[in-house]
C-alpha cells in the first residue's frame, strides 16, 4: 500500500470504476475511496502540483539569476 500512501492512484481507481458494473461492486469502490482517504489525497496532490507550478513560475519571473536586489 505504499504507491496509495504518496498519493492519489487515478490508474487504479480509474480501473476499478471500469469493473465495477454492479451496485455490490460500486459500494466496494466507494468503501476502498473512503478507508484510503482518497479525496484528501486528491486534495494534497492538487495543492502539490499548484505548489509546484507557482514556483516555477516565480522561478521563470526572476530568471537564472535567481532573487534580484535591484528593483
Amino acid at each position: 500500500m505504499d504507491k496509495q500512501e504518496t498519493g492519489y492512484d487515478y490508474i487504479r481507481y480509474k480501473q476499478l470504476l471500469a469493473e465495477a458494473d454492479d451496485d455490490t461492486k460500486r459500494l466496494e469502490l466507494i468503501e476502498i475511496m473512503i478507508r484510503e482517504k482518497a479525496r484528501d489525497r486528491l486534495e494534497a496532490q492538487q495543492t502539490a502540483d499548484r505548489v509546484a507550478m507557482t514556483a516555477m513560475t516565480v522561478a521563470r519571473v526572476l530568471g537564472p539569476g535567481g532573487r534580484r536586489d535591484n528593483f
